[in-house]
């Protein structure tokens, strides 16, 4: 069993997939948390974001490891836990053009489907490329505004700024973020958390849940 949940950045994914697995009892996977790892391996090498050669290379020497917590993912290379890392600012910014490399793609479809089932999967392409036969597709947008001001607060960030990133953010991203044709769309903005999880959780098919 694998439900997918997609959608543009800072829409809440990572918590709806967290807490809808927590509720079914199975793993959630974080898609980004492996693309962040690359990001941030290049950063602290001086890799271009625009050739993957090198970057595949310092991938495949040293491989990473995602982990599929109940709480959360955490990405090990070797002994070392690049979790705390992945979500800074300069890793933000990275993001998207490592994402964009098709060879860094492959890379990383390639570790998710070697994952064992069940499991939630999230990201920007789990229902229409990474499990095209998922179980469930959901897709998860809000408003720019609203995605800003959640993140600002977690972050403790200007809210403008933010707001001018994730509109970037978005333009760069769209090829990637593009709903599944079968994907139930949940607009998350006026809903809370707990609302978004029991509207996924209530849409899934009855073998599922």
């Amino acid at each position: 069993m694998i439900v997918t949940i997609d959608g543009v950045a800072a829409s809440g994914k990572s918590s709806v997939a967290s807490g809808v697995a927590r509720a079914l009892g199975i793993p959630y996977v974080s898609s980004g948390f492996l693309y962040r790892a690359a990001t941030l391996l290049a950063l602290e090498a001086g890799l271009p974001p625009s050739d993957p050669a090198p970057l595949l290379a310092l991938l495949r020497g040293r491989p990473l490891r995602l982990e599929p917590l109940a709480g959360g993912n955490r990405v090990w290379q070797g002994e070392r836990d690049l979790t705390p890392g992945l979500h800074s600012s300069r890793v933000d910014a990275g993001v998207s053009a490592v994402a964009r490399l098709p060879e860094v793609r492959a890379w990383v479809d390639e570790e998710l489907r070697a994952l064992p089932e069940p499991f939630v999967a999230e990201g920007r392409d789990m229902g229409t490329n990474v499990f095209p036969h998922a179980d469930a597709k959901f897709y998860l947008t809000a408003s720019p505004r609203v995605r800003a001001e959640r993140r600002a607060q977690e972050r403790g960030e200007d809210a403008g700024t933010v707001e001018a990133a994730l509109i970037e953010r978005d333009r760069r991203d769209a090829a990637q973020s593009a709903p599944a044709p079968d994907a139930r769309v949940i607009d998350t903005g006026p809903l809370t958390l707990e609302g978004v999880i029991g509207a996924v959780l209530a849409a899934l098919p009855a073998r599922t849940a």
